[in-house]
């Protein structure tokens, strides 16, 4: 049976959709007297929304204008693929060898599924997706510390990830980077397996920092 959203859930994609599409601008403030009229509930539920967006790097609050869309810098952007990329690298290793063959097929699944996001310009699906394909080697990895401190950091700075997935081409070259993980856990080719598990991170970051930079000028 299919789970309805909660109201919660509601309101924080309704904010996350009009911040990654840019009808909530940097800077912005997010009216929570506002979003409660639309939905027609009491102001309870979009504070909770707010301070999971607060966690996901969404909102900051100030002290004059309240929940305003939080900033991207480039500097933001490039620390946070760094420090993913190293951990999720070094995690792929340790799982390389201990990946079954049924858990490598269902990353190569995955990564067929988002090969089909990415024709459709599905970026949310596609979110999903990669989200599904990482956690198979980072659950298998054994180190359970690494696995949760993956996971928080991600989930930190989930609008980063999902704004550069928006950009033009990257979802497509993310299903190739896919492929070539796969062949590479195919071969149990551990060094290969970090190295572009590290390189998937950072060709991510790097997209996304040269985009904000271009904002600038």
């Amino acid at each position: 049976m299919e789970r309805h959203p909660t109201l919660r859930e509601r309101i924080v994609d309704f904010v996350k959709e009009a911040i990654l599409k840019g009808r909530l601008k940097p800077g912005e403030r997010v009216p929570e007297p506002e979003l409660a009229e639309m939905f027609g509930i009491s102001r309870t539920p979009v504070r909770e929304a707010f301070r999971q967006l607060e966690s996901e790097g969404f909102i900051t609050f100030t002290p004059r204008k309240g929940a305003v869309v939080s900033p991207i810098t480039d500097k933001d952007v490039k620390e946070f693929y760094a420090i993913k990329g190293m951990l999720e690298g070094y995690a792929a290793k340790m799982a390389c060898c201990k990946l079954s063959d049924e858990e490598i097929k269902r990353m190569e699944d995955l990564n067929l599924q988002m090969a089909k996001c990415a024709e459709k310009n599905d970026a949310k699906n596609f979110f999903k997706l990669d989200n599904q394909f990482h956690d198979i080697f980072l659950k298998i990895c054994g180190n359970d510390k690494l696995y949760n401190l993956i996971h928080t950091l991600v989930q930190q700075f989930e609008r980063f990830r999902r704004t550069s997935l928006s950009l033009p081409g990257r979802m497509q070259s993310s299903v190739n980077q896919h492929a070539d993980i796969v062949e590479a856990f195919k071969k149990r080719d551990v060094d290969l397996v970090e190295r572009l598990v590290k390189a998937n991170a950072e060709k991510g970051g790097e997209l996304l920092a040269q985009e904000i930079l271009k904002e600038k000028i």
